[in-house]
């Protein structure tokens, strides 16, 4: 199965929309770690994840012309796949914060 990733570079004259192709197992719910890092590598983006959580990517080399690669949505063609911010919010005033310590 085809699955279309739309990712913003940030560059420091403004953030550039992109897309990569990859291709996925039938069962698969989407891509791994590993496929995306090769991916971005294969567009001459040599990254590492910086934050899976908001799936963001950053660059392995300081002297990269961009800061940060961050995942915008999948589109597999079935259904895609797009971080709602207001439910990301909400949900995460519910949660207990991290304890701060002693």
């Amino acid at each position: 199965m085809e699955c279309i990733v739309h990712f913003e570079v940030l560059h420091p004259d403004g953030p550039k929309q992109l897309r990569g192709l990859l291709f996925l197992d039938e069962k698969s719910t989407g891509p791994s770690e590993s496929q995306l890092i090769e991916m971005f590598k294969d567009m001459k983006f040599d990254v590492t994840l910086a934050d899976r959580e908001k799936l963001i990517f950053e660059p392995v080399n300081p002297g990269a012309k961009y800061s940060e690669i961050r995942i915008v949505s999948f589109d597999t063609g079935d259904e895609e796949f797009r971080e709602d911010k207001e439910l990301k919010s909400i949900v995460g005033n519910l949660l207990p914060q991290k304890p701060t310590g002693l």
